[in-house]
Order: C-alpha cells, then sequence, then structure tokens
C-alpha cells in the first residue's frame, strides 16, 4: 500500500514537490548563514518525495527550540499553512483522505522542522 501511495503521490506533484525543495536547499546552502535552512529544506524534500511509510520523530532541545522559532517566523508559518490548506481540501473528498494526512504530516514538519528526525516505519 506504501508503495501504491506513494507513486501516486509522486505522479500527481510529489516530484516537483521534492525538486522545488531541492533547489531551495541548494540556493540556501551557497551562503554559510543559510547551511542550516538548506539542510532542512532537504528533510523537507525527503518527505515530500515519498511520504508514506515514514514518520516524524521529535528529538529537540534547546537550540533546536531556538532554531525553530526562528523559523516560525521566517517562513515556518507561511508553508505550514499552505500544507494545511492542502490537506484539508484533499480531506473533502473520501479519495483524498489519505493525501490529506499526508500533508498534515508535511505541515507538521514544515512549522518545526529543526531538531525533527524522518524515519521509516
Amino acid at each position: 500500500m506504501r508503495f501504491l501511495g506513494n507513486l501516486i503521490w509522486i505522479i500527481f506533484g510529489g516530484l516537483l514537490s521534492a525538486i522545488g525543495w531541492w533547489c531551495t536547499g541548494l540556493l540556501w546552502c551557497i551562503t554559510v548563514v543559510g547551511i542550516p535552512v538548506g539542510v532542512q529544506c532537504f528533510k523537507l524534500s525527503s518527505i515530500s518525495l515519498c511520504p508514506f511509510g515514514k514518520e516524524i520523530v521529535n528529538e529537540g532541545g534547546v537550540g533546536s527550540f531556538l532554531l525553530n522559532v526562528v523559523w516560525f517566523f521566517f517562513g515556518g508559518l507561511e508553508m505550514a499553512l499552505g500544507n494545511l490548506i492542502i490537506g484539508a481540501l484533499l480531506c473533502i473528498t473520501i479519495v483524498g483522505i489519505p493525501f490529506g494526512k499526508q500533508f498534515f504530516k508535511i505541515a507538521k514538519l514544515s512549522l518545526c522542522p529543526f531538531g525533527a528526525e524522518i524515519v521509516k516505519k
């Protein structure tokens, strides 16, 4: 089921989303100050490509909390709201509910990516 879900996800926009996150991560990594943000963009790229069968585990400390506060005000809130809206729209239909749940998972990660790990189930 995970394979089929990920295949449908990739065909209908997951690949484009992952490529977008990957390019954004490369642009952030050009500067030394932007490298932590670029690494988080790569993390979002990996879950945007194949979200089915993956979980997010938060293992952050004080440093992660402070970075997440900065992230929240400089783009995290907008990204999370966008993913929440798309997830809510997908949940209107029964067929879209599994995909909406994945967007909710990505919204959670895009709100607080520092200190979060993506693990396979």
